[in-house]
């Protein structure tokens, strides 16, 4: 996961409702902070001053081909030759490793309401990523294996923010797990500012558990 001179960082906006990416490279480093070059927005390829506190998730690739992402905040400017945007970067354990296109699935309970054929069963989650999830079956249901649903999460941020994101999904299948009975659910549908949310969502819910992890190997 090592952050050298030189890399390319994809930054994207966490706390906006707007989808943008930035690209920069890293230009120097010090104890938990980073210097970038000014940033270009990838869509119009100008470059962009980013303001004082805003929040970005970054992503990047290490000469071996690993994806990692980690949370950054702008915290100023410093001039010289080349002028460079100042980020706050945190210790290598909570960088998270991206794998299957960030499509990895995080263990957590979360509300979510399926509607089909006209009726809405409230139900929580088992697991939960950008391309689906798992819900658990507590109580009837009236979809089975094949059926075309509506999903509506509610996803709450680490800030106190909550998304509610819908999308169309398909049940894959449903089977039991420890006398539990899960459906494994697929989204169809979802949008590429919803797919920010549950990558968000999944992002920070694995930040949580891994320093659930740290600290109790403290």
């Amino acid at each position: 996961m090592d952050l050298k001179i030189g890399t390319i960082l994809t930054l994207e906006p966490t706390y906006t409702e707007r989808v943008e990416k930035f690209r920069c490279r890293v230009v120097d480093q010090s104890e938990n902070v980073i210097y970038i070059d000014y940033p270009v927005n990838v869509a119009t390829k100008k470059m962009s001053y980013l303001v004082d506190g805003a929040q970005f998730r970054v992503t990047y690739m290490t000469e071996e081909k690993e994806s990692y992402v980690f949370n950054t905040e702008v915290l100023g400017r410093k001039g010289g030759t080349v002028p460079m945007i100042i980020l706050s970067c945190p210790p290598p354990e909570e960088f998270l490793k991206i794998q299957r296109r960030e499509f990895v699935r995080v263990e957590t309970n979360a509300d979510v309401s399926i509607e089909f054929d006209g009726k809405f069963t409230p139900l929580v989650t088992e697991d939960i990523s950008a391309g689906g999830l798992a819900v658990i079956l507590n109580r009837p249901v009236n979809f089975v294996e094949g059926d075309e649903v509506k999903l509506t999460m509610v996803l709450p941020y680490m800030n106190g923010d909550v998304k509610y994101v819908q999308t169309a999904a398909i049940v894959v299948r449903i089977f039991e797990k420890d006398e539990i009975l899960i459906a494994s659910i697929q989204f169809t549908d979802t949008d590429e500012l919803d797919r920010q949310h549950i990558v968000r969502f999944c992002f920070e819910r694995q930040l949580q558990l891994r320093k659930k992890e740290l600290n109790k190997t403290l």
